[in-house]
């Protein structure tokens, strides 16, 4: 990453997990980005790694204890607190979470916290049960509205060997996420004012109790634009299909699972100033849903069974949200779609963007690797009637802006 951190004072805290090894490659692609850091770690934290890497890393001295005596002979802590910019706690276990949401400061790190003016963001990484456990999950919603940035966690596989929410965001993605709201510290509330319906995430269309149809969408590029724009100080409502990702600070979200739910809490958000369908919104939904599990075998005569070797399922179409949006009697002035294609992407989004009445659609081409589809970077080309702007290749948290300062333009 080029130097977009130039001269920013990165205060490190590092927790007592097993992502705490992560802590030196970050520590590098944070010094790399132009930052300065210093490291403060819990006594945990360093069963996982060791103080003298992160030292090296970082060229400074890791504060490992409220307890040091030459350090604190000038109440060293709170000198560092005072140092910093910003403090990054990577990565954040659930007892410092716990800790951040109730006050209390029985070691360096959360003393730190709770004594520093500076903007904190965390990082959380922790079992992915431990992260939707209703006491996290509340510590969590208690830091947010606090102000606490929130960075992450992402879905896969962990060092338990289960998989879900809560492993530790990439290095690279957390010094994006800083960059970007560094960038916001100095961003005016240019959407102040303006109303925002925006739709996110895959939907689920069932077949029976326990099967459904669906697609690869993890909405966070969705996510990403609605934590925008309310950080721009537009009212936000975000229609979220199926998705584990947490709500945005500022952003009235609305849950739905089908394209049916979808289409309806859209059209009930309405009327906006923005309208933009992010969601991957099924184009097709079985015609009946099976009350029952359907079987792969059928009953014969006397108790036997009979495999089935094919099935017909018939589908219809679904409410078409993006055309119904832009023909509605309360039209957003701005109606932004997007088009995920495969191939020949540009002709493709044109296309849609006359069929559906658009203003502006936002084309990127899925299939490929790191980008599109349930990766944290994307591409985008945002087409108009009269002109096409190239987006990225970058983190779907800055295309997120980008693609808001052409909303806002078009606005204007």
């Amino acid at each position: 990453m080029a130097q977009t951190l130039t001269g920013r004072r990165i205060l490190l805290c590092v927790c007592g997990g097993i992502a705490a090894y992560k802590s030196i490659e970050l520590v590098r692609r944070l010094r790399e980005a132009g930052a300065e850091v210093q490291v403060a770690m819990t006594a945990n934290a360093q069963r996982f790694v060791g103080a003298a890497s992160l030292q090296a890393v970082s060229g400074v001295s890791v504060r490992d204890s409220l307890w040091d005596e030459a350090a604190e002979a000038a109440m060293g802590h709170i000198e560092l607190a005072r140092w910093a910019d910003r403090v990054l706690v990577a990565p954040a276990t659930a007892d410092i979470l716990a800790k951040l949401a109730y006050g209390l400061a029985d070691n360096l790190v959360s003393t730190l916290c709770l004594v520093t003016t500076a903007p904190i963001a965390v990082v959380p990484a922790m079992n992915n049960r431990m992260w939707l456990h209703p006491a996290t999950q509340g510590n969590v919603a208690t830091l947010r509205a606090r102000g606490v940035q929130v960075i992450g966690p992402d879905d896969g596989a962990q060092a338990c060997g289960e998989f879900g929410p809560g492993r530790l965001r990439e290095p690279p993605e957390i010094v994006a996420d800083l960059v970007v709201a560094f960038e916001a510290d100095g961003v005016t509330a240019d959407l102040a004012g303006q109303r925002l319906v925006i739709s996110a995430g895959p939907t689920f269309e069932d077949l029976d109790p326990v099967r459904f149809i669906g697609n690869r969408s993890s909405g966070k590029m969705g996510f990403a634009i609605a934590a925008a724009a309310a950080r721009r100080g537009a009212e936000v409502v975000l229609v979220a299909g199926p998705v584990s990702l947490p709500t945005p600070a500022g952003v009235r979200r609305v849950d739905v699972r089908s394209a049916a739910q979808l289409h309806a809490a859209v059209m009930a958000a309405l009327p906006a100033d923005i309208y933009i369908g992010a969601a991957a919104v099924a184009d097709y939904t079985p015609r009946t849903v099976s009350p029952h599990k359907i079987k792969k075998t059928a009953r014969s005569g006397e108790g036997g069974a009979t495999a089935i070797d094919t099935m017909t399922v018939e589908l219809v179409r679904t409410p078409d949200v993006l055309a119904d949006v832009a023909a509605h009697a309360q039209r957003p002035r701005v109606v932004v779609g997007f088009a995920a294609e495969t191939n020949d992407v540009e002709h493709y989004a044109r296309d849609k963007l006359v069929r559906k009445g658009l203003d502006m659609i936002a084309a990127n081409q899925v299939g490929r690797a790191g980008c599109g589809f349930e990766s944290d970077d994307n591409a985008l080309t945002v087409i108009d009637a009269d002109t096409a702007h190239a987006l990225g290749p970058g983190p779907k948290t800055v295309l997120a802006d980008a693609l808001l300062d052409l909303v806002r333009a078009r606005l204007q």
